[in-house]
């Protein structure tokens, strides 16, 4: 019980702002890059164009579509307009990137990108949402099973991320921490004290941004900065994702909904 207390407490002082919170942290990552396409337009196209040989044309279309696509999207879903529309926006966005980028033969960069594709899950779980929240006080049989799975999907993809921050040396913190980060993935992939183990996660992972991703302390023309700037902004984007888990729940598919029926 004492970790519902825990839970329940948070949700209350939190509830206001809460969903507010996790969708600027979610979406965080495409406005950094949207902007960044802005000013870098000449490096990102240059870079396109060597390394596709698509000709000025194409590559300057496809910094515009990062820009603009990006961009409208983090504004759609802010504003809490047509976020479905701005999701699959979004997603078109990261499937782009990762093959223009070739992050797919990457798997670092392609699990992350996996991640950030969860988090818009569970964001696309939250706009279904709202959207029947209209019929507030009707009666309804059980949640819909596109958005159960939405869920499932999403915190499955999200846990992504923390397998690329497993360390496989020997020393006694780094066990420690796979231990610990390995025990809390699972309970949130099989939605197992989903909330407490999803806003444990949100503190450990915050923590380890800030301390590894420090891009604000490397000069702006140094390029260290630039990667650190990126993988601090995605790593928001997936604490974003695990805010919309303790704000919304595991959903139905998860040990946690299955134990009100035992």
């Amino acid at each position: 019980m004492s970790d519902n207390r825990i839970i329940l407490s948070f949700l209350r002082v939190t509830k206001q702002y809460l969903p507010h919170v996790a969708r600027l942290c979610l979406i965080s990552t495409f406005l950094e890059d949207g902007i960044r396409m802005w000013f870098q337009w000449s490096e990102q196209r240059d870079y396109i164009d060597s390394t596709w040989n698509c000709g000025y044309f194409l590559a300057s279309i496809f910094v515009l579509l990062n820009l603009f696509g990006q961009l409208s999207g983090c504004i759609l879903v802010l504003s809490r307009n047509f976020v479905q529309y701005a999701c699959f926006g979004l997603f078109g966005i990261i499937a782009l990137q990762t093959i223009a980028y070739s992050i797919l033969w990457d798997l670092k960069f392609l699990m992350r990108n996996l991640a950030l594709g969860g988090g818009l899950l569970l964001l696309l779980a939250e706009s279904r949402s709202e959207g029947k929240s209209m019929f507030a006080g009707v009666p309804t049989m059980r949640e819909s099973s596109p958005k159960q799975y939405m869920q499932l999907g999403g915190r499955v993809l999200l846990v992504l991320m923390f397998m690329t921050l497993l360390h496989f040396d020997m020393n006694f913190f780094s066990i420690l921490q796979n231990i610990v980060g390995t025990a809390l993935i699972i309970l949130v992939a099989i939605g197992f004290k989903t909330k407490l183990a999803a806003l444990t996660l949100v503190i450990w992972l915050f923590g380890i941004n800030i301390y590894f991703n420090a891009f604000w302390t490397i000069p702006a023309y140094k390029p260290m900065h630039d990667f650190l700037k990126y993988d601090f902004f995605q790593t928001m984007s997936v604490i974003g994702g695990l805010l919309l888990v303790v704000a919304l729940g595991p959903g139905g598919v998860s040990m946690d909904e299955k134990k009100k029926e035992w």
